[in-house]
């Protein structure tokens, strides 16, 4: 396993790592990915550290609080090989401190998470979501304390827009607390808003990507295929309406670039999609996901290879969607490059 360093901070992290989402199986919508329990969780964990996947990602949302639960029993015994990265933010419950990121909520918060994920720290923890109802120095300075506490080793985003991540560095910066170093994003082939301006940020700022959905919500798996219908079983009939759109021909277009690509290098069409990514600026960390064995090891196939140049090409250019604005004049120009521009 390929290990890289996280934006600017000293921790090292796998390229690939494992999203605990399909764990716990509680809830309406986080807890509609899957139903892994305890024992199987600990089968999963296994064979992620057998192939050197030693980041596991979860959430308080995800299952209604479960997945940490459950993937702290499948950790015990082990916690020294492995980080654990966490997020919270998101709304929890109906009450007005069920949400938010608040000086009491992050508070409550990692000390809920701890205690379900049986650990006395977290290796990085994340804001599932901006809350702009409450000061960026009060969100810094609370995080500050947990990390001057144990409670925290790194810091990180999710989901914020380029402002909202500069705001908060700028912010850190000025008043000397501690800063993010990731940003977990979508970005997938079917999924590139990301390169405009967040990739440019990261690059500029020192912000490790961490990818979730990386095969665009389960539309990158081989699959779906163009004149074929959504396959019986897939967890898209329930969770479609949830994750990022993109219409039918753009995806069949990058599906028949990938089965192309699978072609010519032997792999399978998601191995290819993960290993697109993993060649791509910024990215620190690809989280795959799985219900069980025969996914995790085939999503684990995306290591030790490379895609050449011209196979990225294809793949860039089968992706590729119109910039939006102010992106697009740049666009045009000849020899613009967003993300090494010139000197001047």
């Amino acid at each position: 396993m390929e290990y890289r360093q996280l934006g600017v901070s000293g921790l090292q992290v796998p390229v690939l790592s494992f999203g605990a989402g399909t764990f716990g199986g509680q809830g309406p919508l986080f807890g509609a990915w899957g139903d892994t329990g305890v024992q199987g969780a600990r089968r999963l964990v296994d064979i992620c550290l057998e192939a050197g996947v030693t980041m596991f990602d979860t959430a308080d949302v995800y299952s209604d609080g479960a997945s940490e639960e459950v993937l702290g029993a499948a950790l015990k015994g082990r916690r020294d090989q492995v980080l654990i990265s966490t997020k919270a933010g998101l709304p929890t419950g109906d009450g007005p401190r069920d949400a938010g990121t608040s000086r009491s909520r992050l508070l409550s918060s990692v000390d809920q998470a701890l205690r379900r994920l049986d650990t006395d720290h977290i290796d990085l923890f994340q804001l599932h979501a901006y809350d702009a109802r409450t000061p960026v120095e009060e969100v810094l300075s609370t995080l500050d304390d947990l990390v001057r506490a144990g409670k925290i080793r790194h810091l990180g985003v999710s989901n914020f827009s380029g402002w909202q991540t500069m705001k908060s560095l700028a912010a850190a910066e000025r008043r000397g607390r501690e800063r993010y170093v990731a940003h977990q994003v979508y970005y997938s082939l079917i999924g590139r808003d990301y390169e405009w301006e967040l990739m440019p940020l990261g690059l500029d700022q020192g912000l490790g990507a961490i990818v979730w959905s990386p095969l665009g919500w389960g539309r990158l798996t081989g699959r779906i295929r163009r004149g074929s219908p959504l396959p019986t079983g897939s967890r898209l009939h329930d969770t479609a309406d949830y994750g990022p759109p993109v219409d039918d021909e753009h995806l069949y277009r990058v599906v028949d670039a990938l089965e192309e690509v699978a072609e010519e290098t032997g792999k399978a069409v998601p191995q290819v999609a993960l290993r697109w990514l993993l060649q791509r600026p910024t990215v620190a960390s690809v989280i795959i996901g799985a219900r069980n064995e025969e996914q995790l090891r085939q999503n684990l196939g995306a290591v030790g290879w490379t895609l050449t140049p011209e196979q990225m090409a294809s793949l860039d250019a089968a992706s590729h969607r119109p910039a939006p604005y102010p992106y697009f004049p740049y666009e045009r120009q000849e020899g613009f490059n967003r993300l090494n521009p010139p000197a001047v």
